[in-house]
């Protein structure tokens, strides 16, 4: 029964990127280093299983900011898609490590790693085989320690990617439960005989195994955990707990609207996923400085309430700043968006790790740098925590002859076009082929670019970190929709800041607010920028109104006069 089981996994792990709908694929010289706090060893072996057993309360301080998550701007890396540092063309650790520096100069305060475990896809990690070791392609826990410090060094954090609702079918764990009389049976979901009436993202989520049928929502190489079970709750907070110690500065958690099924219509968004994610965050909430964010693209808010996670993505913000921008004006579903999303708790994005959530930014604007900068102008102007998805500051493109779509906007990291790879890996092959324009979109030439997307976003980044007004303030739009110039106010302890779009590819004007004085704002972005102001036209008899006007595409942040 287990050799039939590997054989219907492997096939099904061997394609477990591109396969699915988006939860697969959701789920697809440096200093010494720093040794780990002595309360981290890994506890001893339970039942042969090297990822189970308690774990006791040891924080360590990192010495970020207690608000450090609030007022900076992420990453989302993909460890294998950074930077390779031992030739065998997959990025690790120790690459990621060599490239903070360049990550502190972008102005990055905050990094999620994708999957880092162990795992059986090879590729994006979400397959976990082994809770509390390092993926073998991305180095040791030694790396991952020397990792977490010098980011530390730099003032950034990092947060993990954690799987909560399902591991591989390769895990030790599952092993144990195909046997109907081992103490480890009731930790993932089986039943006999075969449920009727189910569908979920890949289909029927129940998998023959002989004459009982396990469920797995996502895909058969990813068996479903029994949350309901006591036991495999503690078994994730003391894994959770096990990283924590090492120091981890939080956790993004994945699928957390599937944790919980009540029947083959109620599978996703139960009430029982809100009280677990909410006693997670109360975890967090005792190691103090933590930052949880939570994935769950089809109903986002209630994650992001004070009774669950307490953050999440906020799916659907991103489309409606691409749209708008494509469109040239303030679509009705962004300021619907902005005025009921809880988006100061939330984290934002313009694209991620799936194409679900849209393509790389270069693919949806067709290359358009102009409308590229709107675009990452609106993300770091608006409230919440953004995150950019990595080499999205500098414009990277798909991956060619990728299998899957996921696949094609996981492609290498590009650094400089003189370097074998775009300087990814000294290899003679990599991991996934190269994207499209690496040879114009990479780090070297950007940096010398005062016009570069890359000069864009760390301008942007820079302003947003000196005005606490940009990440933490108050939102008051002032332009209604359909306007092609995007008018809103962030403010923050008595500071006012005043963001103009222009959207359109031509010039636009915005009539202004009754009492608008113009010597009353300075600009600080970007530098040397003028606000045009003039009186508007207006028919006989009409009070006497002002009117700004703006150039094609044009940004400009100003700031009040106290």
């Amino acid at each position: 029964m287990r050799s039939e089981l590997k054989r219907r996994i492997l096939a099904s792990c061997l394609a477990l990127a591109g396969l699915a709908a988006w939860p697969v694929c959701a789920e697809t010289p440096a200093a010494p280093a720093a040794k780990a706090p002595a309360a981290v060893a890994v506890p001893a072996t339970v039942d042969g299983f090297s990822d189970v057993g308690a774990v006791p309360f040891a924080p360590v301080d990192s010495g970020l900011a207690p608000d450090w998550y609030k007022k900076g701007v992420f990453t989302e890396i993909l460890v294998r898609a950074y930077q390779d540092s031992n030739g065998d063309g997959i990025g690790d650790l120790k690459g990621l490590t060599s490239r903070l520096d360049y990550l502190k100069s972008v102005g990055i305060t905050g990094i999620w790693l994708m999957p880092i475990f162990r795992s059986s896809d090879h590729d994006h990690g979400y397959a976990v085989e082994n809770y509390r070791e390092i993926e073998p392609d991305y180095g040791t826990l030694a790396d991952f320690d020397n990792l977490i410090a010098e980011a530390h060094k730099r003032g950034i954090g990092i947060i993990v990617d954690y799987v909560m609702n399902h591991s591989s079918a390769d895990h030790k764990l599952f092993d144990a439960s195909m046997k109907v009389k081992s103490p480890y049976r009731d930790w993932y979901v089986w039943a006999q005989p075969h449920p009727e009436g189910w569908t979920t993202f890949s289909g029927d989520p129940w998998r023959e195994m002989g004459d009982w049928y396990y469920y797995a929502a996502f895909d058969a190489g990813m068996p479903d955990f029994n949350l309901r079970k006591q036991e495999v709750v503690d078994f994730h907070m003391n894994n959770l707990r096990f990283w924590l110690n090492r120091g981890v500065d939080g956790f993004r958690f994945d699928a957390v609207g599937v944790l919980y099924e009540n029947g083959s219509i109620a599978w996703d968004n139960q009430p029982e996923n809100h009280v677990l994610m909410n006693k997670v965050r109360q975890l967090l909430d005792q190691y103090g400085k933590r930052y949880m964010v939570c994935e769950a693209p089809s109903d986002p808010v209630p994650f992001a309430g004070e009774n669950s996670c307490g953050s999440a993505f906020a799916f659907g913000l991103q489309k409606h700043i691409v749209h708008s921008v494509k469109m040239g004006r303030v679509m009705p579903d962004l300021l619907y968006t902005l005025q009921t999303f809880p988006v100061a708790r939330m984290g934002t994005i313009l694209s991620n790790h799936d194409w679900f959530a849209g393509a790389r930014p270069w693919r949806q604007f067709n290359g358009d740098v102009k409308s590229y900068k709107m675009a990452a102008a609106t993300l770091l102007t608006l409230p919440g925590m953004p995150f950019i998805y990595y080499g999205e500051e500098i414009g990277l493109g798909l991956s060619d002859e990728s299998y899957h779509d996921d696949q094609k906007i996981r492609g290498p990291m590009a650094w400089d076009a003189n370097q074998p790879f775009g300087g990814f890996t000294n290899s003679d092959s990599a991991f996934r082929p190269l994207v499209q324009n690496w040879k114009t979109n990479n780090v070297a030439a950007e940096d010398a670019n005062p016009t570069s997307l890359l000069n864009w976003y760390r301008a942007l980044i820079g302003l947003r970190d000196n005005e606490p007004a940009l990440s933490v303030g108050s939102f008051k739009p002032i332009s209604a929709q359909d306007e092609q110039i995007f008018a809103f106010e962030r403010e923050y302890e008595g500071t006012r800041m005043l963001v103009l779009l222009n959207y359109a590819y031509r010039d636009g004007k915005l009539d202004l607010p009754a009492g608008f004085d113009a010597s009353k704002w300075q600009t600080v972005f970007p530098a040397g920028g003028q606000l045009k102001v003039a009186p508007k036209k207006v028919k006989k008899g009409e009070a006497a109104k002002l009117e700004l006007q703006m150039g094609t595409q044009e940004v400009m942040v100003l700031k009040a006069i106290k």
